[in-house]
């Protein structure tokens, strides 16, 4: 039998209402017509973010431990389930865009159902797993907020007509001193990975040993004006700067610059989500892939640091808001701190996605939200300017093919 509310439900009950709320505000600047557009593969409709994010509720938690919770939709399950094989068949991703219906409205009325029945839920506890799951969930949907803006900006982008997702955006802060130092870290046997009762996801454990040799990292992100002087070196025509598979992709795609960058008049723009703006050289450069990142520290006689250097370098350091607690909706490094590194840019590392030692797959289809993506991708660490504040945190591990653009990644070079 459930029994009634237990101490920790008030908490979790405000945090699920003020999650839910902010994806739903992340979408109120747009047009119905924003809602179904698939930019290409990677980029998910919002219809589909909300839809899906809903989905996890509805199949992890409310079916599970709710009695007699009934389904809003039968088909909803294959619409929306993105890529968990255990739960059963699925919409091909790269056709989300294809799906007029459900209506919007219905998306909505879905969410609200939902929300609902949570509600009902987190009235009662019954299992030990409820709150874990519960709080997972909540950062899923945290990950979804940070995509549904990644994805806006690349629907937006990619019309001519330049469209603006919101016009009332701050102006972004810049680096008020530009001057590049050095700091300095000391080699030896480290401890990295989660530790302690806060939330983590299962690919930042088990906390391990690793031993780093003396190391030095930029004090701050590449700027654009940095990197547009790659661009006018013939950073993009040598090949010499490039992995081979980097080389290969900059030839098939015929990339020049970053992602969002163009070329008017001889002066260099750049979308955002505040509409095309002129490139700013003093902002940290952004929209660029593995290669670019690993190709301009080549130029410049350096390199990308480890994921273990980077989390090493992070211990005690001050995190700092971004667009979901200030509005800021572009890269930005908040209070001009020469020591950021959170919550400019996803920062791209030279380490490739892999368990750590004893890392341990979890039964059932919530073993597969990280394990089953360890191969082919790079680390990122850092958050972004699109990340909640609450949910970065030094041991977060983000991880994309090394050819992912449209993520707001940047560069911080490194040396031994």
């Amino acid at each position: 039998m459930l029994s009634m509310i237990a101490t920790p439900t008030p908490l979790l009950l405000d945090r699920y209402q003020q999650v839910r709320q902010v994806s739903e505000k992340i979408c109120q600047p747009l047009e119905i017509e924003d809602y179904t557009i698939q930019s290409m593969s990677d980029v998910s409709p919002p219809k589909w973010h909300l839809a899906h994010t809903t989905w996890f509720f509805e199949t992890f938690l409310l079916l599970p431990y709710l009695p007699g919770y009934t389904v809003f939709h039968p088909q909803f399950g294959y619409l929306f389930n993105s890529y968990y094989e255990a739960v059963g068949a699925r919409h091909p991703r790269h056709q989300r865009g294809l799906l007029s219906r459900p209506k919007v409205a219905e998306v909505y009325r879905y969410r609200t159902h939902v929300d609902r029945a949570m509600m009902e839920l987190l009235c009662l506890v019954e299992h030990p797993d409820l709150a874990d799951l519960l709080i997972l969930g909540l950062h899923h949907e945290q990950q979804h907020q940070e995509l549904l803006l990644t994805d806006i900006k690349h629907i937006l982008a990619l019309n001519p007509l330049h469209p603006i997702y919101r016009d009332d955006l701050q102006s972004p802060a810049t680096f008020t001193d530009s001057t590049f130092q050095w700091l300095k870290y000391s080699g030896g046997l480290y401890s990295i990975g989660h530790q302690g009762d806060e939330f983590a996801f299962d690919n930042e454990s088990p906390r391990h040993q690793t031993y780093l040799q003396d190391y030095k990292l930029g004090n701050r992100l590449v700027t654009n004006g940095e990197y547009l002087e790659f661009i006018q070196t013939g950073g993009y025509q040598e090949a010499k700067y490039w992995l081979a598979e980097g080389w290969a992709t900059v030839q098939t795609h015929q990339w020049r610059s970053p992602l969002y960058w163009e070329l008017i008049d001889n002066d260099w723009y750049v979308m955002t989500l505040g509409g095309l703006q002129r490139v700013d050289e003093r902002k940290p450069v952004c929209h660029v892939s593995f290669y670019e990142a690993d190709a301009y520290a080549t130029w410049k006689g350096k390199r990308l640091p480890t994921e273990a250097e980077w989390e090493i370098a992070t211990i005690d350091l001050p995190q700092v808001g971004n667009f979901l607690d200030s509005d800021y909706l572009d890269p930005t490094p908040a209070n001009n701190l020469h020591h950021q590194f959170f919550g400019d840019v996803w920062e791209w590392t030279q380490s490739a996605y892999l368990p750590y030692p004893g890392f341990q797959i979890a039964d059932g289809a919530i073993g597969e939200y990280n394990g089953k993506f360890m191969c082919n991708q790079m680390v990122l660490r850092g958050g972004s300017c699109v990340t909640s504040a609450n949910h970065i945190r030094p041991t977060y591990r983000n991880f994309f093919p090394p050819s992912t653009r449209w993520q707001f990644s940047g560069i911080r070079l490194a040396s031994y």
